[in-house]
């Protein structure tokens, strides 16, 4: 459950939280956190905005464990560069084991490069905290007081990753493949696009594009995992649904509701 957990981040996500006031651990408010008014000119174009919030159902087989969701918080800056914040949560678990995680992100509009990536795992009796300033102009990154590493040339982390792929043209029998994710050792991360389909989640009927994506990590994503990821065939691309294969059960996510969708 430790590692099926975490890599839901992404990661799924995803990732993709998602209370107004303050968490503990969270960013502290200050002038470079506040939201800023409108994007820059140099924004790219992309189906989402301040305020999308999606609500998930998780089941570990056909048993509901908990709930999750993914939020576009708002537009902020790091490092004065203008950036997406976009908050994962999952919660809940079995009577003696509970999960509260908290993932946040923050990457550049004008290139979608993570600049700042936060955890905040709390899984049973193991706790951790993991803070990452990510510097791409540098091709370095840092862990809490680690000394620096190097990273990629344009990093992505597991919570921005899944924002970039709904960027993507995802057409069916095409594969993509990059060298994004900002510890290098999980790249490439390959996307293939296997099928179109119609599935009713509790949040309603989509036409959806079924996707299979592949990190070089251990979790849900892993060569292993057999994930799939079910995206809105349309302008939002939405995730409504996300199911794994692992080698203890299933984890599956499904999408019970939407707002501030374009």
């Amino acid at each position: 459950m430790r590692i099926v957990s975490k890599r839901m981040a992404l990661g799924a996500a995803m990732l993709f939280a998602i209370r107004a006031l303050p968490l503990a651990g969270q960013t502290p408010d200050s002038a470079e956190n506040r939201g800023v008014q409108r994007l820059p000119a140099d924004a790219l174009s992309v189906p989402f905005k301040v305020g999308e919030r999606l609500d998930y159902e998780v089941r570990f087989g056909s048993l509901k464990v908990g709930n999750g969701s993914m939020e576009v918080r708002d537009i902020t800056e790091v490092r004065g560069r203008a950036v997406w914040h976009t908050v994962f949560k999952i919660n809940g678990g079995f009577a003696l084991y509970r999960v509260n995680d908290l993932y946040e992100s923050w990457f550049d509009v004008a290139t979608l490069n993570s600049l700042r990536y936060h955890q905040d795992v709390d899984e049973g009796s193991y706790e951790r905290t993991r803070r990452y300033e990510i510097f791409p102009e540098r091709g370095m990154f840092k862990e809490n007081d680690r000394p620096e590493e190097p990273t990629v040339a344009s990093p992505l982390d597991d919570g921005s990753f899944l924002y970039f792929v709904r960027t993507l043209p995802l057409e069916v029998g095409k594969s993509y493949e990059y060298a994004r994710y900002f510890k290098a050792a999980g790249n490439p991360v390959r996307i293939r696009v296997v099928r179109r389909e119609t599935i009713t989640v509790p949040g309603g009927t989509f036409k959806t594009v079924v996707l299979q994506p592949t990190f070089q990590t251990k979790g849900i994503f892993s060569k292993n995992g057999k994930a799939e990821v079910w995206i809105t065939d349309d302008d939002r691309r939405m995730m409504v649904q996300m199911k794994s294969k692992l080698s203890f059960g299933s984890l599956n996510l499904y999408l019970r509701g939407s707002s501030g969708t374009k």
